[in-house]
């Protein structure tokens, strides 16, 4: 019997972060958490930051907590997107990394056209269009706080800066690279030409390296202050999406993917991007995975809206548990009103009810009351602006897909599962719940050579996790409601 492989899995939300011991027997992998913490950005002034100096403390207590579990082999660190630290010419951090969710970029859209057109921007990097991505950030630095940019000498991803702390060692790992909308579509490298457009600095930027490449080991002083032994250091698909991706458990070439969590990434795997006007006009995305494959996906608000009107409620008094939300929702009349889950004003934290409430009204449709009403808008919008992602996937790609498989925290979500079969009308398999650190876990397996590829990885997943599927149900129903969502969402 193969000795048991252990590797460790930092897992970073925008809300929480987890470490987490895949422990592998050759057959299956089982998950065994030992340490998890909260993620709570800080506003300073006008400005919304990550707490970057607690969430590496978190590493090091996971670390010590791991070590105590009985050791492990290598580390992986996945992260959200878009998000960076800037590092100065002695290797210490210039600022906080500011937080996707502050306002800096806004506006920003039209004076970055100005200097290259919409058309040549997605031609050249395949991605979606959002005010938050790095690109924007960048543009923002220079605007605003050009000292600041003045100062750096290396831009890292939120996983990189992390794997930087603990080894010294500076690289950037495709999938986060990509999620910058500065990463050439077709050579994979950096579009250095783009950022000399814009004045942007370009020596900023780090070699991009594939995903499970090897990025050194802990270093001395690091394991000197946590009494550790010697451990690899992997640059896995630094991007959660990518990572949960990689653990779909599918035997499909092609399949639908809803990675369900505070965002909400719906796509497919492709072998080669999609760039053409029918997928510029649809502003989809193509994300850099595993292997070199391309997620071709979009963005949308998730579970943040729930979220964030549960802590409206908890402001205002009302603690309302998440089953509490989920009863009230299905106790009032459907089909009500709608809500467009990525309009703007649904980004930024704050009273998501009222704004709910708001758009009903400018929008001329019925202005929900109760908390069972607002939560009630919010599940069917989610699950209809799935309908309208999906069939705007099955247009770009013209292919058809017999099921939706839902992965990450949002297969807990039983309601929004069942809601997400029935506007989409076909089946929905749910799981695994962690698939973003199953997909990690995977990718340090592959690198050290334990599994031999990814389609051996998604079968170990499939083996080792329990899965549920939803059938669509009142499909009739959500079909006749569905041309007023529309009206309002596109």
């Amino acid at each position: 019997m193969q000795k048991e492989k252990r590797v460790l899995a930092f897992d970073f939300g925008a809300s929480s972060g987890r470490a987490i011991i895949g422990h592998f027997d050759g057959e299956n992998i089982r998950l065994e958490e030992i340490h998890r913490f909260s993620n709570d950005p800080v506003k300073v002034g006008n400005t919304l930051y990550w707490d970057v100096l607690r969430l590496f403390h978190e590493i090091k207590q996971g670390l010590v907590k791991a070590k105590l579990a009985g050791g492990f082999d290598s580390v992986g660190i996945d992260t959200w997107g878009v998000d960076f630290g800037l590092v100065d010419e002695f290797g210490c951090l210039v600022e906080n990394p500011v937080h996707y969710r502050d306002l800096r970029t806004a506006g920003l859209f039209e004076e970055t056209f100005k200097t290259i057109p919409k058309e040549e921007l997605y031609g050249r990097t395949g991605i979606q269009f959002m005010e938050l991505n790095t690109l924007f950030q960048l543009v923002a630095l220079k605007k605003y706080r050009p000292h600041i940019l003045e100062r750096a000498d290396k831009l890292l991803f939120m996983p990189d800066l992390f794997a930087y702390l603990l080894t010294g060692n500076m690289q950037t790992e495709y999938s986060i690279a990509t999620t910058s909308q500065m990463v050439d579509i077709k050579t994979k490298d950096w579009a250095y030409d783009l950022l000399d457009k814009l004045g942007l600095p370009k020596d900023i930027l780090t070699p991009i390296v594939p995903s499970g490449t090897p990025n050194g080991e802990l270093s001395d002083e690091i394991c000197e202050e946590l009494g550790l032994e010697k451990a690899k250091v992997i640059s896995v698909c630094g991007h959660d999406t990518q990572s949960a991706i990689t653990a779909v458990p599918s035997d499909e070439k092609s399949f639908a993917f809803l990675s369900s969590g505070t965002w909400s990434l719906f796509g497919t795997e492709l072998p080669e991007p999609i760039v053409n006007e029918t997928s510029l006009q649809i502003n989809i995305t193509n994300e850099g995975g595993y292997g070199g494959m391309t997620g071709l996906l979009k963005n949308i608000i998730g579970l943040w809206l729930i979220q964030e009107s549960r802590r409206q409620w908890k402001r205002e008094g009302q603690d309302y548990s998440y089953a509490d939300l989920e009863r009230m929702a299905l106790s009032e009349e459907p089909f009500k009103c709608f809500i467009d889950p990525d309009a703007p004003e649904f980004t930024p934290p704050g009273d998501i009810p009222e704004r709910v409430r708001e758009f009903c009204g400018k929008t001329g449709q019925y202005v929900p009351q109760t908390v069972g009403e607002v939560m009630r808008c919010i599940y069917e919008s989610l699950a209809m602006k799935y309908r309208l992602t999906f069939e705007k996937i099955k247009e770009c790609t013209g292919r058809d897909y017999p099921a939706i498989h839902v992965i990450g925290g949002g297969t807990k979500d039983t309601l929004l599962c069942q809601m997400t079969a029935d506007s989409c009308n076909v089946p929905v398999k749910a799981g695994p719940i962690e698939a973003t650190v199953l997909g990690n876990i995977a990718v340090q397996l592959m690198s050290s050579g334990d599994i031999p590829d990814i389609a051996a990885a998604r079968e170990i997943v499939s083996r080792s996790e329990a899965l549920r599927t939803y059938e669509p149900k009142d499909a009739d129903a959500w079909t006749a409601a569905y041309d007023r969502f529309k009206a309002i969402a596109e």
